[in-house]
C-alpha cells in the first residue's frame, strides 16, 4: 500500500512537471517566436479575409530585413495592431499616380490588390525614411495604411504573417507567394 501511494505521488509530480514545462515552452514560443493573430476588417482582401486567424513569425526579422511583398503585423498608434503588405523599404521613392503605385520610378505589378490605389492628390511622392517601411493594404479603397499613417518604424513591426490557419478551408502559406518585385 505504501508503494502504491508513493508511486501515485511520483506519477502526479511527473505529470505536473511535464505540464508545467510544456506551458513554459508554449509561452516562450508565443512570446518570442510565433503568435496567432485575428484578421479584423477588409483592408487585406482578397489575400486575407475578416475573421481569419494567421500565424505571425516574430523572429524572422531578427535574422533578416523585411522584403517587398511581406505581409507584416505592426503596432499602430491607435493602440491596436494592423496587417499590411510591404511596398517600400528604407530609401525607396514611392509615388502614386492615377491609381497606380510606382517604386523608384517603376510601376508595380500588383495582381493581389482589390480596387485601385486612391490618393488625395493626383500625384503623391514619399521617400521611405531609414528604419521604416511603407505599407499598403491589398484592398486599397478600404485600408488605413502608410498613405494615412506615414512610414511605419521597424521598431513597431511585430513580425511577418506566414500562414493562414483558420478557418481550415482557407489554410495557406503567405510567405513569398505574392512578392512585389525585387529591389
Amino acid at each position: 500500500m505504501i508503494k502504491k501511494s508513493s508511486s501515485a505521488v511520483r506519477s502526479t509530480f511527473e505529470w505536473v512537471g511535464t505540464i508545467a514545462v510544456s506551458l513554459v515552452i508554449a509561452g516562450i514560443i508565443r512570446v518570442f517566436l510565433f503568435s496567432p493573430y485575428d484578421v479584423h476588417g477588409a483592408s487585406m482582401e482578397p489575400t486575407l479575409i475578416n475573421d481569419e486567424k494567421i500565424i505571425v513569425n516574430k523572429w524572422s526579422y531578427r535574422m533578416h530585413e523585411p522584403a517587398y511583398g511581406d505581409i507584416v503585423v505592426f503596432h499602430a498608434e491607435e493602440g491596436r495592431d494592423f496587417i499590411k503588405r510591404v511596398i517600400g523599404l528604407p530609401g525607396d521613392r514611392i509615388e502614386m499616380k492615377k491609381g497606380k503605385v510606382y517604386r523608384n520610378g517603376k510601376m508595380l505589378n500588383e495582381p493581389y490588390i482589390q480596387g485601385t490605389t486612391y490618393t488625395r492628390d493626383d500625384a503623391r511622392t514619399t521617400v521611405v525614411p531609414k528604419g521604416s517601411l511603407y505599407v499598403l493594404g491589398d484592398n486599397r479603397e478600404n485600408s488605413r495604411d502608410s498613405r494615412d499613417l506615414g512610414a511605419i518604424p521597424l521598431s513597431r513591426v511585430v513580425g511577418r504573417a506566414d500562414v493562414v490557419v483558420l478557418p481550415i478551408k482557407h489554410t495557406k502559406l503567405l510567405t513569398g507567394q505574392e512578392a512585389v518585385g525585387s529591389r
